[in-house]
C-alpha cells in the first residue's frame, strides 16, 4: 500500500495552446513525485476535468478563450476548495497577479521557470501554502517604494535651531535651553533671533504657538523663567 507521503502530486494542466500544454505535460511528467492526470484547453474544460479527475493542483494559464484562467480559478475555488490552483503564465503585470490571487490561486509562476522551482512550488501549493515565484516576487518587490520618511517640521530650520525651538516650546527659558544643549546663553539668544526671522514671527510667544501646532514641545511645557 502506498503511503500518503509517497503519493505523487496529481496535476491537471489547463492551457489553450496545444504545444505549450504538451510541453508542460512532458515537463511535469518528468519530475519525480508528479503525475499529470488530465489536460484542458479552456476554462470550462478545466472545471469539468477537475471534477472528474480530482487533482491536487491545477496548473492554470490566464489567457484562454470564453472563460479565462482567473474566472476558472474563481469557480474552481468555489466548486473544489481542496484543489490548489497554480497560475503559470506569461502575464506578469500587477493587475493580473492580484486578480489571480483574489480569485483563489495559491501560487503564481512565470512560464520559463526552472524545473526545480516548478517542483518546489507544486509541492508547496499542494500542501496548502501560498507561493509566488521568484521572478514575480522580485519584480513586485522592486516596484515597492520605501516608506517615506516622516516630514520634519519647519524644514527651513537647521537641526540645532529645531532643537532650540523644541525646548522653548516646552517652556524652557534661555538659561535652561543653554544648559540642556551645552551652549552659551548668548548663542541660544542668537539662535532664537534667527528662528523668529525664518518663521516670520514677532517673538517667543508666537514661535511657541507655531511650534506646538507642528508637534514640537512634547506633551508638557514646564514653566521655567531662567
Amino acid at each position: 500500500m502506498t503511503s500518503p507521503a509517497a503519493r505523487p502530486i496529481r496535476v491537471l494542466i489547463a492551457d489553450d495552446h496545444p504545444v505549450v500544454r504538451r510541453g508542460m505535460s512532458a515537463l511535469l511528467a518528468s519530475l519525480d513525485g508528479v503525475e499529470v492526470v488530465a489536460e484542458a484547453a479552456t476554462g470550462e474544460e478545466a472545471l469539468r476535468e477537475a471534477q472528474l479527475s480530482r487533482p491536487d493542483v491545477v496548473v492554470m494559464d490566464i489567457q484562454m478563450p470564453a472563460m479565462d484562467g482567473v474566472e476558472a480559478t474563481r469557480r474552481l475555488a468555489a466548486l473544489l476548495p481542496g484543489v490548489a490552483v497554480l497560475v503559470v503564465t506569461m502575464f506578469e503585470d500587477d493587475a493580473t497577479v492580484v486578480s489571480a490571487m483574489r480569485a483563489g490561486a495559491r501560487g503564481y509562476l512565470l512560464k520559463g521557470a526552472e524545473q526545480e522551482e516548478i517542483l518546489t512550488t507544486l509541492r508547496s501549493v499542494a500542501a496548502g501554502q501560498f507561493v509566488m515565484g521568484r521572478g514575480v516576487a522580485d519584480r513586485l518587490l522592486g516596484r515597492l517604494d520605501p516608506a517615506p520618511e516622516p516630514a520634519l517640521p519647519f524644514p527651513e530650520l537647521t537641526a540645532r535651531e529645531r532643537e532650540v525651538l523644541d525646548l522653548v516650546a516646552r517652556g524652557y527659558g534661555n538659561g535652561r535651553v543653554a544648559a540642556e544643549l551645552a551652549l552659551a546663553a548668548k548663542t541660544v539668544a542668537n539662535h532664537l533671533s534667527v528662528i523668529f526671522t525664518k518663521l516670520r514671527v514677532n517673538g517667543r510667544t508666537e514661535a511657541v504657538i507655531l511650534a506646538r501646532q507642528q508637534g514640537l514641545g512634547g506633551d508638557t511645557a514646564p514653566a521655567d523663567g531662567t
